[in-house]
C-alpha cells in the first residue's frame, strides 16, 4: 500500500504545502520506500511510496509529457498490460509502474476512467489546464481513502488514505464511497461501479456453475500475484485462506517450472528481447491471454499464521502448509502482547468497532514480523463469508431473499470492516494485503448465483458452493486442491480461531478498566451512539484518545443479523460446533 493526500483549491498552495507535507508523514508507514508532492496552481499532491510494482521508475505523483496532469495513487493495477496495449491513442509512459495507466485513460476517457480499471485503488489526478481535481475508490474499498473540508477554507475540499492526515485540518470527512469518483468541476461524486447484484432487492436466479466458480476464482488468485518483490500467503487454516493458499502455490510451482525451462534452454544466458513497454511487453502481470509474466522468481511460497499457542487456526494452518509444501512460519502472540498493541491498533485502525479491533491485532502483530523478513505484499481471504453467507449467524436466514440481502449488505460494508482490517492491520507496517475474493469479475460470477444454492441446510455446510467448486473426489486423476477436512471446515471468525483466551482477556481487562458509573454515565459527546458493552466503551475511549469526536461518524459496529446475542464473536451462535468450544 501507498500512502496519499490531496488539497484541492486551498487559498494559498505555496504557504499551505508544509501543511500538506505534515499531513502526508502522517500515513507515512505506508510507503516507506520514497516520498512525493507535486504542486500546480492552488493544488498540491503528496504520497508515500511502498514500491511493489515499477521498483525502479515508479516514484509518484505521476506525470504526463509536460507535467499539466499529475497523479497519486494508492493500490494496483492488474490488467495494466492490457490498458497499455489497447489505448486509442498511442502514449509514452514514464515508468513501469502499473498505476501510470491512469493518466492516459482519463485523457480518453474523463471521469469514466475508474470503469476501466481492474484492481484496488484510491487516486487523486489533478489537471492543471482545467484546474480540475478527480478522486476515485476502488468498487470494493478495499484501499481506505477518506474526504475532508474545513469551514476555515470554504471552497476547498481534501483527499487522504487515511483519518489521521485530515483531522488537524478538517472538521468535515467522510469514508469516501467505494465505487465512486468525485469531480470538482461539479463538485459531484457519481457512482460509476453499478453492477446488477448490486440492488438488492434483484434476487439472482441462476444456478451455480461450479466450473465458471473455480477458474473465475484462480484466475482473481493469479492476477494478484503481479509483483517484482517477495510475497506470501496469510493462511489462517480455514478455508478462504488455504484456497487462496492452494491457488497460489500452483501458480507459484508453474512459474518455478517454467523459469528452470528458460534457464535450461538458454543454457543459462539471460535471453536479450527489445519489449515495447508501452504497450505493456516485458512488464509484471497479467496479459491479454490472462497469463501472468512476473519478475518474482520464488524458490518456495512463503506462508503465515497467527495465534496464541495452541489455538484452532494455528493447528489447521500447519497442516495446510504440510499438504500444500509451503515455506510456513508459525508465529503466536501473547495475550499481554495483543493487550500491549491495543491503542495502537486503534490508531492504526481509526475505529472502535469490537470485532475488527479484535481480528485486527493478531493480524497487526503477525505483519509487523513478516515485513521484518523482507516480505512486501501478502494475498489474504476477506470478502468470502460476505460473498457465500460464511458467517455463522447465516443459518438462521429466513429464506433465499433474506440470505441474498444480507450476502449484499456485506459487501456493502465491506470497506469499513475486513477490508478496513485487512488493509490498516498491514499498511501499518509498510505491509501491502491483496484480497482475491474480491475481484470484480469473482464478484459478477459468485453474486449473480442464485441464493438458494448458497443457504445453508443440514445437508450443506455454510459456503458450500465454493467448496464444492474446489471439490476434486470426482475428478479421476485430479490433484486435490484441499484435505477434505479443511475443504469442509466449519467457519471459524478470525478472532475466534487465533484463540478464545484472547477475546476473554479482552472482556476481562475492559472490566478493569470500565466501571458500571462509567457505562451509566457515557460521554455527552457521543451523542446516541453509546457502547453497549465495556469492552466496546473501552475501545471508544481509546479512539477518542487519538481523534476528535466527529471523525466517530466513519465508523460503523459489526453486528449479526438474526441473532439476539450481543456479542458479534462467532462462537457465541448457537450453532458453532461443539468440539471448537472443547478446545476452550
Amino acid at each position: 500500500m501507498c500512502g496519499i493526500v490531496g488539497c484541492h483549491h486551498v487559498p494559498d498552495a505555496k504557504a499551505f504545502k508544509p501543511t500538506a507535507l505534515k499531513m502526508v508523514k502522517q500515513c507515512r508507514h505506508r510507503g516507506p520506500d520514497w516520498s512525493g508532492s507535486y504542486m500546480a496552481n492552488s493544488t498540491i499532491l503528496a504520497h508515500e511510496r511502498l514500491s511493489i510494482v515499477g521498483v525502479d521508475s515508479g516514484a509518484q505523483p505521476l506525470t504526463n509529457k509536460d507535467e499539466s496532469i499529475a497523479l497519486a495513487v494508492n493500490g494496483e493495477i492488474y490488467n495494466h498490460r492490457v490498458i497499455r496495449k489497447t489505448l486509442k491513442t498511442p502514449y509514452h509512459f514514464k515508468t513501469h509502474s502499473d498505476c501510470e495507466v491512469i493518466i492516459p485513460l482519463y485523457m480518453e476517457y474523463d471521469i469514466d476512467v475508474p470503469k476501466y480499471l481492474d484492481g484496488m485503488f484510491s487516486f487523486v489526478l489533478y489537471d492543471k489546464t482545467q484546474d480540475r481535481t478527480i478522486a476515485a475508490r476502488d468498487p470494493i474499498g478495499i484501499t481506505s481513502f477518506y474526504q475532508g473540508w474545513s469551514s476555515k477554507m470554504p471552497g476547498a475540499v481534501f483527499f487522504a488514505s487515511e483519518l489521521k492526515c485530515l483531522h488537524t485540518v478538517c472538521d468535515k470527512i467522510i469514508s469516501f464511497p467505494p465505487g465512486h469518483i468525485y469531480d470538482s468541476k461539479t463538485d459531484k461524486m457519481t457512482r460509476y461501479y453499478q453492477p446488477k447484484w448490486w440492488d438488492p432487492t434483484n434476487v439472482p436466479t441462476a444456478p451455480v456453475d461450479y466450473k465458471l466458480l473455480r477458474e473465475t476464482f484462480e484466475k482473481s488468485v493469479r492476477k494478484r500475484l503481479m509483483a517484482e518483490v517477495p510475497y506470501g500467503v496469510l493462511l489462517s487454516g480455514g478455508l478462504d485462506s488455504s484456497l487462496v493458499a492452494s491457488i497460489a502455490q500452483r501458480e507459484t510451482l508453474r512459474l518455478k517450472a517454467v523459469a528452470l525451462a528458460q534457464m535450461e534452454s538458454t543454457n543459462g544466458e539471460a535471453k536479450e528481447t527489445e519489449d515495447n513497454e508501452d504497450k505493456g511487453e516485458g512488464l509484471v502481470g497479467i496479459d491479454d491471454e490472462n497469463k501472468l509474466s512476473t519478475l518474482t522468481y520464488l524458490p518456495q511460497l512463503n506462508s503465515f499464521s497467527i495465534g496464541l499457542p495452541n489455538a484452532p487456526d494455528t493447528k489447521a494452518a500447519k497442516e495446510v502448509a504440510k499438504f500444500l509444501g509451503t515455506k510456513h512460519h508459525d508465529m503466536t502472540f501473547t495475550i499481554e502482547e495483543g493487550l500491549n498493541a491495543l491503542t495502537d491498533v486503534i490508531y492504526h485502525l481509526e475505529t472502535f468497532d469490537v470485532t475488527t479491533i479484535r481480528a485486527s491485532t493478531p493480524m497487526f502483530l503477525l505483519s509487523r514480523k513478516i515485513k521484518a523478513m523482507g516480505v512486501k505484499m501478502v494475498l489474504s481471504g476477506e470478502g468470502s463469508d460476505e460473498i457465500f453467507g460464511g458467517y455463522l449467524y447465516f443459518h438462521a436466514a429466513p429464506d433465499k431473499e433474506a440470505f441474498h440481502t444480507e450476502c449484499v449488505r456485506r459487501v456493502q460494508n465491506l470497506h469499513l470492516s475486513d477490508c478496513l482490517r485487512a488493509n490498516k492491520s498491514t499498511s501499518a507496517w509498510g505491509l501491502e494485503a491483496r484480497v482475491p475474493f474480491l475481484d470484480k469479475e469473482f464478484l459478477d460470477v459468485a453474486m449473480n448465483i442464485d441464493p438458494a444454492d448458497k443457504l445453508i441446510t443440514k445437508e450443506r455446510i455454510e459456503k458450500y458452493i465454493i467448496r464444492k467448486a474446489f471439490d476434486t473426489s470426482d475428478e479421476p486423476g485430479a490433484k486435490p486442491y484441499l484435505p477434505d477436512h479443511i475443504l469442509y471446515r466449519q467457519k471459524e471468525q478470525f478472532s475466534d480461531g487465533v484463540g478464545y483466551g484472547w477475546i476473554d482477556a479482552l472482556k476481562d481487562n475492559a472490566e478493569l478498566h470500565v466501571t458500571d458509573e462509567m457505562m451509566k454515565k457515557p460521554k455527552p459527546e457521543w451523542g446516541t451512539d453509546i457502547p453497549d458493552t465495556k469492552e466496546a466503551y473501552w475501545y471508544r475511549l481509546m479512539f477518542d484518545e487519538h481523534f476528535p469526536p466527529y471523525c466517530a461518524e466513519t465508523v460503523m459496529r459489526w453486528t449479526p443479523k438474526w441473532s439476539k446475542q450481543t456479542d458479534p464473536s462467532g462462537r457465541a451462535i448457537s450453532i458453532h460446533a461443539q468440539k471448537y468450544k472443547n478446545t476452550e
